[in-house]
């Protein structure tokens, strides 16, 4: 089985923007040297709790620190954004680091209405755009094309990022099918769609002139320790945190486990955090392996990227490791 890394440069209570990006970097060697396939960045804004809000900026420092992983973006909002300037930042990135770059792209608004006006400028722009972008993007993206009456993205190289359309619906696999790109399911954000939308990805698949063959990852909440004890405990910060995103706090920095312990839940948000847990697995390795490698029967998949948002960042590196112990 092939493992990746969502990493979404999650802040600690305590620590800062410059230190998580740290422990970013810290994590993505790591992740090569246990032989980890990539490593992908979000994009978030307006939140002072996730640090990554430019996905193309930390990619770059990714991969000049770091020799072999891909690296790349999990993902880009490309509703926000011009296709044209996308594509040429990719093909930057694709010429500095040839062969090492995935452009994940997202339909997502990217937050709320002001911070989607922000993004775009003041302009409106409509999220049923997203396949005709997907479109144009890979049209600039296609060294192939060098027609002088055309306006082309540079520099011109003999690579191409490698495109992943990221979704939690069985729309996103039809865009993913119809364009022919790679297709990464988030059962981190939603647990139920995942076997419809793979399904239909593989059925209706039509190969591209970058890829031939259907190819897909998908991503879920892992927290893995020596004990399934030990793993429950840490991931009490990982639950508390879901619960501030999910009900719009202003505060989604990852709290502490003592913190953790000392809040009182309420009915709703035990019923919250137990509905979460599908999203994830938790537990020591013989129970996460046993726990992916149904997953994997489940979605016939071959790649799981793993996304571990816990307080206690030495944890979270063991917790990688005792993954590629299983699986690498």
């Amino acid at each position: 089985m092939n493992l990746s890394v969502l990493d979404q440069s999650v802040i600690r209570k305590g620590s800062n923007a410059t230190e998580t990006f740290k422990e970013t970097v810290q994590l993505a060697k790591r992740a090569e040297q246990l032989g980890y396939t990539r490593f992908w960045v979000a994009e978030h804004h307006n939140t002072n709790g996730i640090a990554g809000s430019s996905p193309e900026v930390l990619i770059s420092h990714i991969a000049s620190q770091t020799n072999r992983i891909r690296v790349g973006s999990g993902g880009v909002l490309l509703p926000q954004y011009s296709p044209y300037k996308v594509a040429e930042n990719f093909k930057v990135l694709e010429a500095l680091f040839p062969g090492r770059i995935d452009l994940g792209i997202g339909r997502s608004p990217g937050g709320s209405p002001n911070t989607r006006l922000a993004l775009t400028d003041g302009v409106t722009k409509s999220l049923n755009e997203f396949p005709r972008q997907i479109k144009q993007l890979q049209t600039y993206l296609d060294h192939n094309i060098k027609d002088a009456d055309e306006v082309l993205a540079t520099p011109f190289i003999d690579t191409a990022a490698e495109v992943w359309i990221l979704g939690i619906t069985h729309r996103g696999a039809r865009v993913a099918a119809e364009h022919g790109t790679a297709f990464t399911y988030g059962q981190f954000i939603n647990p139920e769609n995942g076997k419809r939308s793979l399904d239909y990805y593989h059925t209706h698949f039509q190969p591209s002139s970058t890829l031939k063959k259907p190819t897909t990852n998908v991503c879920v909440f892992v927290v893995c320790a020596p004990t399934d004890e030990q793993a429950e405990e840490l991931a009490l910060s990982q639950h508390l945190w879901l619960l501030a995103v999910g009900g719009s706090r202003k505060d989604i920095r990852i709290p502490s486990i003592e913190e953790a312990k000392k809040r009182f839940l309420s009915r709703e948000e035990q019923a919250i955090i137990k509905e979460n847990r599908k999203r994830m697995i938790i537990g020591s390795p013989t129970k996460v392996r046993e726990e992916l490698l149904r997953l994997s029967d489940h979605y016939q998949n071959d790649e799981f990227m793993v996304i571990t948002n816990i307080y206690d960042f030495q944890a979270k590196v063991r917790s990688y490791e005792l993954l590629a112990e299983m699986f690498l």
